[in-house]
């Protein structure tokens, strides 16, 4: 059984906070800050560019690639760190396409994330106007994936609502059609369990600074599968992606497999800081965690329905077909949260009128469940939240 005492205590968690936004941004390993001293004085500093080779920095987006793996159900040897997920969304796409070249039809929902779609949007305006983005509801994605299809690109869980598409059958429904799938686990990923081997998954992106702790500005993931690895071609053919960065050829030879996917050079301080992160779950059962991540979230929807009645649950009731998150909707959302926050409880919100809460068992109890509760029933009931003051929008909501 995973001991959830000895994840939390591995954490830096402020005083007096309660923490349920790591569904954005994750905590603080505390092994991190000496993690990155040594990247930094004894590494960087001693060595220099030495480093390169005898500090191993060349090898980590491999190593943590694998690290990664294991939490996502990849093979080994599948899985590569670097770069941004939205650089990672184009490179998976623009392969995907380029393995199913008779079709030109990108299917997505509308419940995505904007910037995936953002990514689609700009690789189409340079394939040119044969090639569509095509959206539907959620629910209809199943439906909508026909032979007319190219490429599936779908986000597991909702970044609004939580809600969790259902991977194993629409990847078997996509490769019945020909499709060829590309799944985005940005809150999937150390949230839930996954198994992109079991169900056969063609392409996987993700990020690290959410539930995986990475820190902010943590660099993204991507899986190939076995299958594809050596035949995925990366569009962006970065020198650390060929096959041998250090002949300096003036063509482009794509790397071996998963290498290809590199682009650029590693951000080794930000790695070092994920590598300290990581070691958090080498202690943790995945199943464990998705256990416990359903006892938090449903004691949070029982104690908010019954004591806030003016917000209305927009996540799925069922905890099946729901990731690590909760939202709520309610009119005022925005002003709401930022009353919670000034009670030092951490939530986000997200347009038009989403107030959305992560529970990550590595460091959440019960206990802080019910005085989130507690907190946000008061600053409802008392119309905390109706001043100038928390309706005044910030940069980051």
């Amino acid at each position: 059984m995973t001991d959830f005492t000895a994840t939390r205590a591995a954490f830096h968690l402020p005083d007096g906070m309660i923490y349920l936004d790591g569904n954005s941004l994750g905590p603080l390993p505390k092994s991190a800050a000496a993690r990155v001293a040594q990247t930094v004085t004894d590494e960087w500093g001693d060595h220099l560019i030495t480093g390169w080779n005898a500090c191993g920095w060349m090898d980590m987006p491999a190593r943590l690639g694998d690290r990664i793996g294991r939490l996502i159900g990849a093979e080994p040897g599948h899985v590569v760190v670097g770069d941004t997920l939205s650089i990672k969304v184009f490179q998976a796409l623009a392969a995907a396409l380029k393995l199913n070249p008779n079709r030109r039809v990108i299917l997505s929902d509308t419940g995505n994330f904007p910037s995936d779609l953002y990514m689609a949007e700009g690789l189409i305006s340079l394939l040119g106007p044969d090639y569509e983005l095509r959206l539907v509801a959620p629910e209809e994605v199943e439906a909508a994936i026909t032979d007319e299809i190219a490429v599936s690109m779908i986000t597991e869980v909702d970044y609004r609502t939580g809600r969790k598409h259902d991977m194993a059958a629409l990847t078997a429904k996509a490769h019945e059609e020909g499709v060829v799938t590309v799944w985005d686990l940005a809150h999937s990923a150390g949230a839930i369990p996954v198994d992109l081997a079991g169900v056969n998954a063609d392409f996987a992106v993700g990020c690290t600074y959410k539930y995986l702790n990475g820190g902010p500005g943590a660099p993204a993931f991507i899986y190939v599968s076995p299958r594809h690895a050596d035949m995925a071609l990366p569009a962006l053919s970065g020198w650390l992606g060929h096959d041998s960065p250090f002949a300096f050829d003036l063509g482009y030879k794509a790397g071996a497999g998963i290498s290809r996917m590199r682009v650029g050079t590693p951000p080794i301080v930000q790695m070092a800081a994920l590598d300290a992160a990581l070691d958090v779950w080498d202690d943790v059962d995945l199943q464990d965690l998705r256990a416990r991540s359903i006892e938090l979230s449903e004691r949070f929807i029982a104690g908010v329905e019954s004591t806030c009645p003016d917000l209305t649950l927009a996540s799925p009731r069922d905890a099946a077909v729901r990731g690590s998150q909760v939202s709520f909707k309610f009119d005022e959302g925005y002003a709401a949260m930022q009353a919670l926050i000034a009670h030092k409880v951490i939530g986000d919100f997200r347009a038009p009128d989403i107030m959305r809460f992560g529970f990550t068992p590595l460091y959440l109890s019960l206990e802080d469940v019910d005085q989130a509760v507690e907190i946000l029933a008061r600053i409802m009931r008392d119309r905390l939240w109706d001043t100038p003051e928390f309706k005044q929008r910030k940069a980051v909501t």
